[in-house]
């Protein structure tokens, strides 16, 4: 059995099959400023008090600080729904993205099933969990029971090899991979990844991949928890390695499909616009003119992206011509950032630095785009109006790009930099 097969059947109590139908229980259910309110609208419909109040995480960070009346009556119905029932554990209001502080605050472990009323909740699989995004409506039912249903999804199986050069990132790896299979490829599939090349990758980087596993159609990402993982759940949850639930395939593992990606050539991939599969190597696009840089999102707001952001703008100031809008996943990240001198490298150069939350990668909350500009951004989307205005472009890549970028005005390969 695969990983996931493997998690699920632990479960159910028994052996599951891909395509069967079962009813599981749930060891975390999250949702956010955005989501929680339709959910609390069904939630009060059908039940009067949840299943586990501290098993269901509530995280504003979609429109923080409210940015319209719209959205602080949305933030009020969250609080007064936490109020009433106690989900004051794990409420968290400003610390950052969802799909960063949730595994800061040790609530991911491996082997553990989680839902999110997010469509990026597949992130988690980083740490060898089954974790997937479902509807308020379903999330209302979790809160009420604790269970939730599946089909056991089929896996594909894509082994990564080669060594990642000085220019690209996990990010080049994985929109390299949804510009082969596409959008719907993998669609209600297990996006299974592995080989030497993830074996090595550390927690951020494989965050990176499994958070666009969706972008693929994917109903999870997921790894096998290598060294780097296994110590940072053990850091953030106080737990031994002994007490965690490690799953791994077995080497006889079934898959729908096995794929092979060998990154020794790669150069930085762009998903330009209107598709995240729309993915071109950098040479074919370079030059290209933009008018807003951005650095952020639970995709690429970490540490390491902030770092090779800093380390490409050091010294340097960005284009006349240029925006350029810097979002730390987390509060936590923020700090290091500030600490490490990140944040005075970037106020230098000329950027705009906003808080931890998701910001414009909504298109609504800020640095929104008007008819006729560009951005290149560290997102996880660029489908037509997500960042405004439906007659704007949205370029993703990985940070290196995004800085490079910001110096010249145009679409640039850090190499050149």
């Amino acid at each position: 059995m695969n990983i996931t097969e493997k998690i699920l059947s632990k479960k159910a109590g028994h052996e599951v099959t891909p395509g069967e139908i079962i009813e599981i229980p749930v060891d975390l259910a999250m949702s956010h400023d955005g989501t929680s309110p339709p959910a609390i609208k069904t939630f009060e419909r059908i039940a009067e008090k949840v299943w586990d109040p501290e098993k269901i995480a509530i995280i504003f960070d979609h429109n923080v600080p409210a940015n319209t009346i719209g959205s602080a009556e949305f933030q009020k119905v969250c609080r007064d729904f936490i109020s009433k029932q106690n989900i004051t554990k794990n409420y968290i209001h400003g610390e950052g993205i969802c799909h960063q502080v949730v595994p800061e605050m040790g609530l991911v472990e491996p082997g553990k099933v989680i839902v999110g009323a997010d469509s990026h909740t597949c992130t988690y699989g980083a740490f060898g969990a089954f974790s997937t995004g479902m509807g308020a409506t379903d999330l209302a039912m979790v809160w009420a029971t604790g269970k939730t249903w599946f089909m056991v999804p089929s896996a594909i199986k894509m082994e990564v090899t080669g060594e990642i050069n000085q220019y690209i990132a996990p990010k080049d790896i994985i929109l390299n991979i949804i510009g082969e299979i596409g959008i719907a490829g993998a669609t209600y599939k297990t996006a299974e990844f592995c080989g030497e090349t993830i074996e090595n990758m550390g927690v951020e980087g494989r965050a990176t991949m499994c958070n666009m596993a969706i972008e693929m159609g994917a109903k999870n990402g997921i790894m096998e928890p290598n060294r780097e993982v296994i110590d940072y759940i053990c850091q953030r949850t106080g737990k031994r390695e002994s007490e965690l639930n490690i799953v791994k395939s077995d080497d006889d593992a079934v898959y729908e499909k096995e794929m092979h990606f060998d990154i020794n050539d790669l150069e930085p991939q762009i998903a330009c616009p209107n598709d995240v599969d729309n993915v071109k190597g950098i040479s074919k696009i370079e030059g290209t003119s933009i008018d807003q840089c951005l650095i952020g999102s639970c995709t690429n707001g970490r540490l390491s992206d902030l770092k090779d952001a800093a380390e490409i703008l050091e010294g340097n100031s960005i284009d006349d011509s240029i925006r350029l809008l810097i979002l730390p996943a987390s509060r936590e990240i923020y700090q290091q950032a500030i600490h490490l001198g990140y944040i005075d490298t970037f106020i230098n150069a000329g950027a705009i630095i906003c808080n931890p939350g998701c910001g414009p990668c909504l298109g609504g909350h800020m640095g929104v785009l008007s008819e006729g500009e560009s951005c290149i951004s560290t997102t996880n989307r660029n489908f037509k109006g997500r960042m405004g205005d439906p007659a704007s472009s949205v370029y993703l890549s990985n940070s290196k790009v995004v800085a490079a970028s910001a110096l010249t005005g145009v679409i640039t390969n850090p190499k050149d930099i």
